[in-house]
């Protein structure tokens, strides 16, 4: 969250924390980066809609372990499934 938001707020400021993000994960779980595009997180940052329960267990690890992701694009029609494995949840120290 970039300081002076709301807790939720996001804004395009936020970007660079994302994709940095993104980067970790995808070198963690051996996924190429081009799966997720920066345009589609761009998009996922300004958005003023809510976000569905599922994305919201896939981005907190609380829940039932996602096994996949189904990534769609609006604009070109497009979508491509992403397989995910399954990993143990992170432990506080």
């Amino acid at each position: 969250m970039t300081p002076g938001h709301n807790p939720g707020e996001t804004s395009t400021a936020d970007l660079p924390g994302v994709l940095k993000l993104r980067k970790e994960l995808c070198e963690t779980n051996s996924e190429n980066e081009s799966q997720i595009p920066d345009a589609l997180l761009e998009r996922l940052l300004i958005s003023t809609s809510e976000y569905p329960p599922e994305v919201i267990k896939a981005i907190s690890g609380k829940g039932d372990p996602l096994k996949n992701f189904f990534i769609f694009d609006a604009m070109d029609g497009k979508g491509l499934i992403a397989l995910t494995p399954v990993v143990e949840p992170l432990r506080p120290p």
